[in-house]
């Protein structure tokens, strides 16, 4: 199928195939639903939906479930999760096309699912990957200018976000939740629809006890509740999933239960241990906003980035603000490949290094080899920061080229070459 699609786009005009590509994954999208017999009918379906943070919520959403006892279903950049089955997601996107939502949601109302979490994007919304789904609620983390070559504007890339609240509305599902992060200035385009409920949560609404670089403590409606993961953020992304829950009917206590168990989101903050006497973190920050929240909540330490250095083809206004922030906060700044695309890596890198005025930024190509010369410059107390990339199991090159990645495991494998 994706050999049809690269020769038609090849032999039509462009603004010709690009005028039919709606109609045909909108075709698809109705196709499936026929095929899967409507299977959203059939569960409770929860949206995620923001510029970051949608990954973490669904999991925070799945935990805060789970802990009443429910039976969860997660679609997510990070995995696909069907009850106790669990495997990782390597199509590079977020909401695959080709019937997938279709099948994951059917698979989900068999296997006894009560809930579907499904982390919903801009493109998947672009591509009508929600047509056929009937959401019953849906959460907004935040909004930031983020894939304005794709959608064109930044107003755009918001309408196309919008898109998803008003399939809400006009959802058949009984009773319609909108729940958003009012902390962001555009929550309130999300609050405004024509939905039973509507739901706004804020960092205000709780009281933060302590924080460290492995956790936080909150006080939450008189009761303590610990975060299990590192930042303001990761409180945020907690409170929507309480939100969610004390909407649904389930105690806070429940919710407390499954949130404290959660202790790992892959290629989220996450914490690589192999013995070594420093902090190694990996996590997917890529707009200047998250790489800024990660970089403060390790504030108190030394710090080491190795910075991806952006996508090819794409946002290329922020990789001077990236190169920018690093400098701000971090002592030593290795800029290293991402996903180049067909881009030339190093015009990117040097792009992103435009940004670093007070440092002297080591400029390393391969990712690997940034990866062990940050390794090798670590001393006792710092901090390693790995960002970009996450989950992502690729490096994509030109052509359509990819080389089989996970940073976690090439992080271990060079800690495991030091520590030998």
């Amino acid at each position: 199928m994706e050999k049809i699609l690269r020769t038609t786009e090849k032999i039509i005009p462009r603004k010709v195939y690009k005028a039919l590509q709606p109609y045909y994954h909108f075709t698809l999208a109705l196709l499936g639903t026929i095929i899967y017999r409507k299977p959203s009918r059939h569960i409770y379906v929860i949206g995620i939906t923001g510029t970051k943070g949608k990954s973490s919520t669904t999991e925070f959403v799945s935990a805060a479930l789970e802990g009443a006892g429910k039976k969860t279903a997660i679609l997510s950049t990070i995995r696909f999760k069907v009850g106790d089955t669990t495997r990782p997601n390597k199509f590079k996107m977020t909401m695959p096309g080709r019937f997938f939502t279709q099948k994951f949601l059917r698979d989900a109302v068999d296997a006894g699912c009560e809930y579907a979490i499904i982390e919903m994007t801009s493109e998947g919304a672009r591509f009508f990957r929600h047509t056929g789904v009937e959401m019953d609620a849906l959460i907004f983390t935040n909004l930031s200018p983020e894939h304005i070559e794709s959608h064109g504007s930044f107003e755009k890339y918001k309408k196309a976000k919008l898109r998803l609240v008003k399939h809400l509305s006009k959802s058949k599902k009984p009773i319609r939740l909108s729940i958003a992060n009012i902390d962001n200035e555009h929550a309130y385009s999300f609050l405004t629809q024509p939905i039973e409920k509507n739901i706004g949560y804020s960092l205000k609404h709780v009281r933060i006890i302590s924080e460290t670089s492995d956790s936080s403590i909150i006080d939450y409606k008189g009761n303590i509740i610990v975060i299990p993961l590192p930042g303001k953020f990761n409180i945020s992304n907690a409170l929507a999933a309480l939100s969610l829950a004390q909407e649904l009917g389930l105690s806070i206590n429940e919710s407390k239960k499954g949130i404290e168990s959660l202790s790992l989101i892959r290629g989220r903050v996450e914490k690589i241990e192999c013995g070594q006497d420093f902090t190694v973190i990996v996590d997917y920050a890529h707009t200047d906003d998250s790489l800024r929240k990660l970089y403060e909540t390790f504030d108190s330490s030394r710090k080491i980035a190795v910075l991806g250095s952006t996508g090819g083809g794409r946002d290329g206004w922020k990789r001077p603000v990236l190169g920018k922030i690093a400098d701000e906060y971090c002592n030593e700044i290795i800029i290293t490949n991402e996903d180049p695309y067909d881009e030339d890596p190093l015009k990117i890198i040097n792009e992103v290094a435009s940004g670093v005025t007070t440092h002297t930024p080591h400029i390393i190509v391969d990712r690997r080899q940034a990866i062990a010369h940050a390794i090798s410059l670590a001393k006792t107390g710092d901090t390693i920061l790995i960002t970009g990339k996450g989950t992502d199991p690729y490096i994509m090159g030109p052509s359509g080229t990819k080389e089989i990645w996970d940073d976690a495991t090439v992080t271990r494998e060079e800690l495991q070459k030091r520590l030998s």
